[in-house]
């Protein structure tokens, strides 16, 4: 199983002071990121305000997922800063990890483990100064919980190797939301899973945003979360290359004449072949109206 973000004790910032507004889950304020010697994101500006639902887009090695690991403070930043709730991810000790929830690529989400599926959302409860979280009658009772809002409470003690690909995804999505965070930061979740399963997913994380949650998801297209997401950010070769609202982006409702979840105005270049429920190779994001976009050079 992919490992969750380090989980401090408490967020021991300073207190706001008077009449000053909260801090928005995620302020990114023209951050750089090398990995080796290679520069893989350069002047990013992104903030995400409390609620909003916001897509990250862009074709494979565009930057998406290596933002979205910066933001768990997972990459170092070597220019610029991020913050979570105020608080530079750089400082991991301070940053109130208990308000964000992490769900990775479902590659090895069972990991060859043995595990069931309610032992797997416990495990969302555990950080280092907290190792046995995952243990007692309040951490089955949240897992329970965390389970009922993805629709699988009634397969908590199955084995996660015999479920599909889409009922692995929701597990993933219910360890990240067992400790009922503000802000979850998703990475593919629509990834190698079935149009059924994709509209399943649709379903749960709308009613998630509706219920106050904010999102941050890392898509190749919107396909059926469309009708989910407020903004709509494109990044190619590292830079942050457009923001806007995602109304104007795809459309509204998701086709079912298209099964694989085409947004024609994304103008998508892809792969594979039409008609197959086959994962998506590759999806570049074609700007086609240039000047109505908010372009960064």
């Amino acid at each position: 199983m992919a490992p969750s973000p380090t989980e401090p004790a408490q967020d021991d910032r300073a207190p706001r002071a008077p009449g000053r507004p909260p801090d928005p889950p995620v302020r990114v304020q023209d951050l750089s990121v090398v990995l080796g010697t290679s520069l893989i994101l350069s002047g990013i500006d992104l903030t995400v305000g409390a609620g909003e639902s916001v897509a990250l887009l862009g074709a494979n090695g565009s930057g998406k997922s290596t933002l979205v690991r910066t933001l768990l403070g997972l990459n170092p930043v070597a220019g610029g800063s991020v913050r979570l709730f105020g608080t530079d991810v750089r400082q991991r000790s301070r940053v109130p990890w208990d308000r964000v929830g992490y769900v990775p690529q479902r590659v090895g989400a069972a990991a060859g483990v043995p595990a069931t599926a309610l032992e797997v959302v416990r495990s969302g409860l555990l950080g280092p100064r907290r190792p046995w979280a995952d243990r007692g009658r309040r951490a089955r009772a949240r897992a329970g919980e965390a389970l009922e809002a993805v629709g699988l409470a009634h397969r908590a003690h199955d084995h996660v190797q015999v479920l599909s690909g889409g009922q692995a995804q929701r597990v993933l999505i219910a360890r990240a939301l067992v400790r009922r965070p503000e802000l979850l930061l998703l990475d593919e979740p629509l990834a190698g899973i079935d149009r059924e399963s994709r509209q399943g997913l649709a379903g749960i994380l709308t009613a998630l945003s509706a219920s106050g949650l904010t999102l941050v998801t890392v898509l190749h297209e919107m396909g059926e979360l469309a009708p989910v997401v407020h903004r709509a950010v494109v990044l190619a070769e590292g830079r942050l290359v457009a923001d806007r609202p995602a109304a104007d982006l795809a459309p509204t409702q998701y086709d079912p004449a298209d099964p694989v979840g085409h947004d024609p105005a994304l103008g998508c270049e892809h792969e594979h072949v039409h008609g197959s429920t086959a994962p998506v190779v590759h999806h570049a994001p074609r700007l086609l109206d240039h000047d109505t976009w908010r372009d960064r050079p």
